[in-house]
């Protein structure tokens, strides 16, 4: 199992590598571009060779991508739907040239409309950006903590999305721990982790669970309210987190964590705390 955080990209790509080193990360994510805004700068040739070259040496693999805050591939409002598509597609080609295998991608919140319809916009947006740009970058769905209106924090909505989406060797999962025990899924508990896992495979498949984000709860099972904590130090807890990163299912993939940071000792001491779990 390899783990790494969600690194900033504050001062140019070509300082994330060495920012990941730091916490010990053989993995990391990043946001290619600013994620609260809709305007973004090109990517720099030099500053991409420099970020290549440096993951390659500290043999930092894979690597994700995040798509930014503001798209909502959800939204029954045209415009924001429209700028949205045009996001993703911009942030598939710049996952590319990263060097990036995935994108993760939240699937937006549905407003006021139903949620059938809601669905196959989310999959409509989908297939025209995979129409738009064709590459080989993987666009992962993550799972929502159901908060307001979003959508994804039942497997079988995110089962509905990808019925419906065309090219499915394009498209995978990324499980957010703290997002799925606030949403009703039990993993502060062997088996609850267990019977977690069983839904997801019969409903989705672990087969396309490429990336676990790895992050602790603050707030209780099933709140619908997302806010991440310190590894052990929330609401799934310590043995929540050790049958996740000893179970064999799991055991092939990477982890992201994307906890609290007020400085990098918050990052160390919680890769310290997940790596200090692993018993096999």
């Amino acid at each position: 199992m390899k783990f790494g955080f969600h690194i900033s990209i504050s001062g140019g790509f070509g300082r994330v590598v060495e920012r990941a080193k730091i916490r010990g990360c053989d993995t990391i994510q990043l946001f290619s571009r600013n994620p609260r805004g809709w305007r973004y700068s090109p990517l720099k040739e030099e500053e991409i060779e420099k970020f290549k070259q440096n993951r390659k040496t500290c043999g930092i693999d894979p690597v994700f991508t995040h798509l930014s805050y503001l798209p909502n591939l959800a939204s029954p409002k045209s415009d924001l739907l429209r700028i949205s598509i045009f996001t993703l597609e911009e942030e598939l080609h710049r996952a590319k040239i990263l060097g990036a295998d995935f994108v993760v991608a939240h699937m937006g919140a549905k407003l006021d409309s139903p949620l059938e319809k809601a669905i196959s916009r989310i999959s409509d947006s989908i297939n025209t950006a995979f129409g738009n740009v064709k590459n080989n970058v993987i666009l992962l769905l993550e799972n929502t903590a159901g908060e307001g209106s979003e959508v994804g924090d039942r497997f079988s909505v995110i089962r509905g999305v990808i019925d419906r989406i065309d090219d499915k060797g394009r498209v995978g999962m990324c499980l957010d721990t703290a997002h799925a025990f606030e949403a009703g899924y039990d993993l502060s508990t062997e088996k609850g982790v267990s019977d977690t896992l069983k839904e997801f495979d019969d409903t989705i498949g672990l087969d396309i669970l490429y990336l676990l984000h790895l992050n602790d709860s603050k707030t209780p099972l099933g709140s619908h309210r997302d806010l991440h904590w310190h590894i052990g130090e929330g609401y799934i807890g310590l043995e929540g987190f050790r049958n996740i990163v000893n179970c064999p299912l799991l055991s092939h993939l990477p982890c992201i964590m994307e906890t609290p940071r007020k400085n990098e000792e918050d990052d160390i001491k919680n890769m310290k705390t997940v790596r200090g779990l692993i018993t096999k």
